[in-house]
This record gives C-alpha cells, structure tokens and sequence, in this order.
C-alpha cells in the first residue's frame, strides 16, 4: 500500500488492508504458514489504525482543551 517499506500507510490504507487480511482468514484455504503471517500483518495493521485514531484523539482533545481556556 505505502510506497516504501518503512513508510507508514496512511489510516485509510491500513484498514483498507487490514480488512483484506481479515476476509482471507475468514475465508481460509491458506497454509499455516500463510495464515500466521497474514495474522502477524494483520496485528502490526491495526496497530498502525490504533496509533492513527490516538493521534487524531489527542489532536482533537488539545483542540477542545484550547476552547475551554
């Protein structure tokens, strides 16, 4: 999805992703192997998403904290 490897995916792209990795597990038909490291992807993507919405909370919250002084 990010056009380097190291380069984070925005939220909408690790979503995106994240949900395909969920639909091919749900599906199945992938070897073990396969199927961990769809897990293992699937783990660091919604890491990435959690970190996107906590970043957006705080930046919401020092907005709000601004407004209340």
């Amino acid at each position: 999805m990010a056009s380097e490897p190291d380069e984070r995916p925005s939220y909408e792209e690790a979503r995106e992703e994240l949900v395909d990795v969920v639909r091919r597990l749900e599906a199945g038909g992938t070897s073990l192997e396969e199927s961990l490291a769809l897990w293992e992807r699937g783990e660091k993507l919604a890491t990435i998403c959690q970190e996107w919405l906590d970043g957006a909370r705080a930046r919401l919250d020092a907005v709000i904290g601004e407004d209340d002084d």
